[in-house]
């Protein structure tokens, strides 16, 4: 029996059945799309090595300019699009844009399932310290719906989020005629995965539904919520999707349209972000010192779902929030690797308890449920997980290499 037969996240596939870890960071080859060259160097660290000695950032910086001089109005009318959720990264982008480059940004924002305080504070504080926003929230009941199907048909309640974070700034965009979109790093390229646009300033949008939603489009979400009556056809008008989908290609070729990375005029350090936004938009970090799951305090603090999407992606491949987080700080030259390897054995996999009750409601399935579906990931996912004494156990863990004498 095909144990992967009614799973829509088709990185599942792709899996490679003999676990691995890069030999310079703390990722395993379970990461959906990361290679590695002969040495057991994944493609993430070649990349941060090629950022270090290969890219002339000096002309990156050229190139950035003659951009922003080709998009400013002079007119007094937003000139480039950032879509910011008042967190670090998406914050010091949109600063630097304002402030260092004289555009004129109208920032917009997708919003999370639920607010976390400190989230929600980030975001006032963003607003207050100088820019105009444009808030996008779906409707409501088929928002929590389509969590619940990306729950149950891809491992990630978190997909329907994915969709419209990417997917309303190009609608704004259309709406404004604006021509420029600017997003934060290439995460592709930053934290693992296909190396086709490195270098490239964009991705283009047929690259969007295996690099971004996991293999599966809204439209493939609704056909299975409908057949596994999780979804009603009066849940959702036609019209309710469309913030969910891309703008046709062709619509924004013929509008002149266009989206860039940050990290491709910038070297992308997490870290430098996080001083730079609490500087001068007022960010704070995690108030109780670090998120669950990881030891860092800044990233990804908005919504209380956050946890369950990075504890579900642990679930999948056997990679949590802190070797994601260990394995870029490893690169960024803040830590070693065998500090990253203690910090991936504490951490990695604890479970997000904090919001999980309110979870459990938002989704409206019960604690029995979800781990039935919790269980069905681990069973399709044998050369990662195994049953001792009824409990699962992670077969394979991170260990640092033997120093040759």
């Amino acid at each position: 029996m095909d144990k992967l037969k009614d799973i829509l996240d088709k990185q599942l596939e792709s899996r490679p059945k003999e676990v691995f870890f890069c030999k310079s960071c703390v990722l395993s080859n379970q990461r959906p799309r990361l290679t590695f060259n002969k040495d057991g160097i994944c493609t993430a660290c070649q990349f941060a090595n090629e950022k270090k000695h290969v890219i002339d950032w000096a002309d990156r910086e050229k190139q950035l300019k003659k951009l922003c001089d080709n998009h400013r109005k002079t007119n007094g009318k937003y000139d480039v699009i950032v879509p910011a959720s008042g967190g670090k990264d998406s914050a010091s982008v949109a600063h630097k844009l304002k402030h260092m480059y004289g555009m004129h940004p109208l920032t917009v924002t997708w919003s999370p399932f639920m607010y976390t305080e400190i989230g929600w504070q980030n975001f006032q504080n963003f607003i207050k310290s100088g820019f105009p926003n444009i808030f996008g929230s779906p409707n409501g009941h088929l928002h929590r719906k389509l969590a619940r199907i990306g729950l149950e048909a891809a491992g990630d309640p978190f997909l329907p989020f994915i969709y419209g974070q990417m997917s309303f700034a190009f609608h704004i965009a259309m709406k404004f005629d604006i021509k420029l979109i600017f997003f934060g790093e290439n995460g592709e390229a930053e934290y693992g995965g296909s190396t086709k646009n490195n270098y490239r300033p964009f991705m283009p949008i047929e690259d969007w539904a295996d690099l971004y939603f996991k293999g599966a489009t809204v439209d493939d979400l609704i056909d299975w919520g409908l057949e596994n009556n999780i979804l009603k056809p009066d849940d959702f008008d036609e019209s309710d999707l469309m913030f969910y989908r891309p703008p046709q290609d062709d619509e924004l070729t013929g509008k002149g349209i266009q989206m860039h990375w940050f990290s491709y005029y910038q070297k992308w350090v997490p870290q430098e972000n996080y001083y730079y936004s609490a500087e001068h938009t007022g960010f704070q970090a995690n108030p109780e010192g670090r998120s669950e799951g990881t030891y860092s305090k800044y990233a990804s603090l908005d919504d209380r779902l956050d946890g369950l999407h990075y504890w579900l992606g642990f679930i999948k491949f056997g990679i949590g929030r802190a070797t994601s987080d260990a394995a870029h700080e490893i690169r960024d030259d803040h830590i070693t690797r065998e500090e990253a390897v203690a910090l991936v054995h504490r951490y990695d996999g604890e479970f997000p308890e904090k919001h999980f009750k309110e979870s459990l409601e938002y989704l409206d399935i019960s604690e029995e449920k979800f781990f039935d579906i919790v269980e069905k990931y681990r069973v399709a996912s044998p050369h990662i997980w195994e049953k001792v004494n009824s409990n699962w156990k992670l077969k394979h863990q991170v260990q640092n290499y033997p120093v040759l004498s």
